[in-house]
């Protein structure tokens, strides 16, 4: 039985809401790929030899010397002060000055999108969502019946002149990823940032910009953030688990104070407040510098993974199936031939034990059913070499 079905047996009535409730398809993917013979280009998993394992070990150990009884102890809903200082800080650039008071610190950045749906969200209301976009906002927003309106998109990202006032009528907030986004690695242009930090100005809804790839920048040279155009008009959403690592669970929401009171009181209805040690460890770690000389080393590898990938691309697909080169991230996105379901190639590539995305789930609607996400950066070159080859050779199998 999957996630998704309910068993028979249950003797109490179910909420309406958790009726609806489906899983995540790729949650229920990774279950099958977690067999040690299988070549996964799944998960969208940070390597694990990037986790600085010393520096959080000293820092905790430091942190349970110095501080054990408030590290250990319940703390502010808002989080670690010193922390949001330094995020704070951080995101001060071109001009742009962020106060701690716009910050809240949240258990992973989908928490983040589960307090902005309780607060923005009515069921019925109009969300704005990029076509495709990520599927765990999806699955977070949903709970909140949205009514989803696509904008389109192309190989640069979301179309900013398409968010005409037609489009955006009654909408409650845009959701986009303008940094290597989550399915299809795209960044979007310095002009069409400008053109919606000029949009959020005025425009009776949030752009809620998340950003937990900006780092990871190929080249070392990351373009402006939204934030950083329009400082009291955008929400951003950051997170430490692509730079640091995922089971810390530390993330954050940069937002207007106004926004930012009704969030933190949806917060303490959630979970009262994020970990108080796993903050401190966070702040303990990044906070003289370490990730000046951490991230690029995290880039540089998944550069180098990225490169192996194209290549193997380049090698062994047959023509017609296309796909795009970012230039950072962890996802490359492609498309099968015309009329082929990668869903249905799913099932027979597990069989042959390779593993992909199906690039369907990310669409809110009109799925295109012959794309497909491949990420690259926790499998070594010739394992993804050996990979895509069979992938493949089951493509061309359907030609």
């Amino acid at each position: 039985m999957t996630q998704s079905e309910t068993p028979s047996t249950l003797p109490w009535q179910l909420s309406e809401r958790a009726r609806k409730l489906t899983s995540s398809a790729i949650r229920e993917i990774l279950k099958i790929t977690e067999r040690p013979e299988v070549i996964s280009f799944a998960g969208g998993l940070p390597a694990p030899a990037t986790f600085p394992v010393e520096p959080m070990r000293a820092a905790a150990e430091r942190i349970l010397r110095e501080d054990a009884a408030a590290a250990l102890q319940y703390s502010a809903t808002e989080g670690y002060l010193p922390l949001r200082e330094w995020i704070a800080q951080r995101y001060s650039t071109n001009g742009a000055r962020i106060r701690p008071s716009q910050v809240l610190i949240t258990t992973g950045s989908q928490q983040a999108l589960d307090l902005l749906g309780k607060v923005l969200i009515c069921p019925g209301s109009p969300v704005l969502v990029e076509t495709p976009t990520y599927l765990g906002a999806l699955q977070s927003f949903s709970m909140f019946e949205p009514r989803y309106v696509q904008v389109p998109t192309d190989d640069d990202g979301l179309i900013a002149s398409a968010l005409t006032p037609e489009l955006t009528a009654a909408a409650r907030l845009l959701y986009t990823q303008p940094n290597f986004q989550n399915p299809t690695g795209r960044r979007l242009p310095l002009a069409r940032r400008e053109a919606l930090a000029e949009l959020a100005q005025h425009a009776a809804f949030p752009i809620v910009e998340d950003d937990p790839y900006g780092a990871l920048d190929y080249a070392g040279e990351p373009l402006p953030t939204m934030l950083s155009l329009a400082p009291e008009h955008i929400v951003h959403l950051g997170s430490f688990s692509k730079v640091l690592a995922p089971g810390l669970r530390i993330g954050y929401i940069i937002a207007p104070e106004a926004l930012q009171f009704k969030l933190v009181q949806a917060k303490q209805a959630t979970d009262l407040h994020t970990p108080s040690f796993t903050q401190r460890i966070v702040h303990e770690v990044i906070k003289d510098g370490f990730l000046e000389t951490h991230v690029p080393t995290i880039r540089a590898l998944y550069r180098d993974q990225c490169a192996a990938m194209l290549a193997a691309l380049e090698r062994h697909m047959p023509e017609g199936v296309s796909w795009n080169r970012p230039q950072g991230g962890m996802f490359i996105w492609a498309s099968l031939p015309a009329g082929m379901d990668s869903m249905a190639l799913l099932e027979e590539a597990i069989a042959h034990n390779v593993a992909f995305v199906p690039g369907g789930p990310f669409y809110a609607s009109e799925a295109q059913a012959s794309t497909l996400r491949l990420s690259f950066v926790t499998v070594p070159p010739a394992k993804i070499d050996e990979g895509i080859a069979r992938l493949a050779a089951l493509i061309r199998a359907r030609l």
